[in-house]
């Protein structure tokens, strides 16, 4: 099957803080905005983020969200303090495994993010 790109639609309850968060704190490059969605950039896609969502005031369970978020990096360490610097607040930082290391964040409704830096062990390196 031939695809274009891929999309990722993500439903928050905190859409203007969400959306904000996106575009200002990531710096997502904003692609299209709707009354009520917002997409953005993505290397061969985009993140759609839409009013409709539940959010929480920590972080979501798997079980009220299965989905993790991963932005893979070169260098992790330069982006995290970037992004501290922005007032990102990473809840762990340099989780160490045999695939790689990782930080991790939470968006405004409590949706996980990664940010990684993987190695050739990694299950999603090509």
């Amino acid at each position: 099957m031939q695809f274009r790109e891929f999309g990722l639609m993500l439903f928050v309850e905190h859409y203007e803080e969400c959306t904000t968060f996106y575009r200002d704190l990531l710096q997502l490059e904003v692609r299209n905005e709707k009354e009520t969605l917002v997409a953005f950039e993505l290397p061969n896609g985009y993140l759609m983020v839409e009013q409709g969502g539940v959010g929480s005031e920590q972080e979501k369970s798997r079980k009220q969200n299965p989905t993790v978020l991963r932005f893979d990096v070169e260098s992790l360490s330069p982006i995290v303090e970037r992004l501290e610097e922005r007032g990102v607040h990473f809840s762990k930082k340099g989780l160490k495994f045999d695939w790689g290391t990782i930080a991790v964040f939470n968006d405004p409704d409590g949706n996980r993010i990664e940010l990684g830096e993987i190695n050739s062990s990694s299950g999603s390196y090509t």
